[in-house]
């Protein structure tokens, strides 16, 4: 794909200059961007989306020898050669992070990104990023996730791997809009975008289309676009995307440009998001939701607090 292309070719191509060597990590679950609001004025609507894996030494492992979070789904066939090789330093790295053993497993895992396993390289750049066990080195993750963006930018939505390579794209998304500093990564907001919109159409990624949202949303930006922010809101929020939930509620009770006022709709929002929120990052939500209730009328909070009800009734409070 064209895009995938581009990607690998023009954006994801910086050199990290840093010293030190390379190294390796483990963290599945962590944002790379927190859920809180860009600017103080909000809006909300994008066109939809569009539209290794851990491999096991010769015999298939059975349920019940696979780590604690790992899924069965990302365990494929036995393959000769260095893949099989990876898959089974993968497999070690997990068991190892899972005993606790950093050092450990943080070894396997390198071996096995060097063989080129994808879900171990996002996972040695999710350590570094977050500081798990070793410390935060941005660097280092980001080489990480460039190495999965790179070679799997094309994998299909469907692949098992898809979810950990659409994360890594959010990684560098988040990185290029701060930059890293000391490498030649610098901050380049219209390589941001590009990031999450690829991540955000290709893979349907709710953190990128909540993160585009956010960008086109940005009051000092040339880009800036509430319309187009409103619809990747909605499409993230749908999902279940708290920080989407929110934003596009504050989007629709405020109104903004080509984004008319719907103060209901967007406390009907912003109520199902305090609803799901559970984070301290994430008070934001629940100082936004009272603020919108306080100035609507009685008539809006009736209606908003009805219609969220109903959403959360429907869609089991996701």
């Amino acid at each position: 794909m064209w895009f995938g292309t581009l990607l690998r070719f023009g954006m994801l191509t910086a050199a990290v200059a840093v010293s030190g060597g390379a190294a390796s990590a483990l963290d599945p679950n962590a944002r790379s961007v927190p859920n809180e609001p860009l600017a103080p004025t909000i809006q909300a609507l994008a066109p939809l989306p569009g539209t290794s894996t851990a491999i096991p030494a010769p015999a298939a492992p059975v349920l019940s020898q696979l780590p604690p979070g790992i899924s069965p789904k990302l365990v494929g066939p036995a393959i000769p050669g260095n893949a099989a090789n990876a898959g089974d330093s993968f497999r070690a790295g997990t068991r190892l992070y899972y005993e606790g053993d950093r050092k450990g497993a943080i070894e396997q895992l390198r071996r096995a990104a060097e063989n080129g396993h994808p879900i171990a390289q996002w996972k040695l750049g999710r350590i570094y990023q977050t500081g798990d066990g070793v410390p935060v080195n941005d660097a280092k993750a980001f080489d990480f996730y460039n190495q999965v963006a790179n070679n799997h930018a094309d994998d299909s939505p469907a692949s098992p791997q898809s979810a950990f390579v659409a994360s890594a794209f959010v990684a560098l998304g988040g990185y290029y809009l701060k930059g890293i500093d000391n490498t030649a990564v610098r901050p380049n907001v219209q390589k941001a975008r590009e990031i999450y919109t690829y991540a955000a159409s290709y893979f349907g990624d709710s953190d990128a289309q909540f993160n585009l949202g956010r960008l086109y949303l940005d009051t000092d930006s040339k880009e800036r676009d509430p319309k187009q922010a409103a619809r990747w809101l909605r499409v993230a929020a749908k999902k279940g995307h708290v920080g989407a939930q929110a934003l596009l509620g504050q989007l629709l009770f405020t109104g903004d440009d080509d984004v008319p006022r719907r103060p209901a709709q967007g406390l009907m929002w912003l109520t199902v998001a305090r609803a799901n929120a559970n984070a301290a990052n994430e008070d934001w939500i629940r100082d936004a939701q009272e603020q919108a209730f306080s100035v609507a009328s009685e008539q809006e909070r009736r209606l908003g607090v009805a219609q969220a009800q109903d959403w959360i009734a429907k869609s089991g409070n996701q």
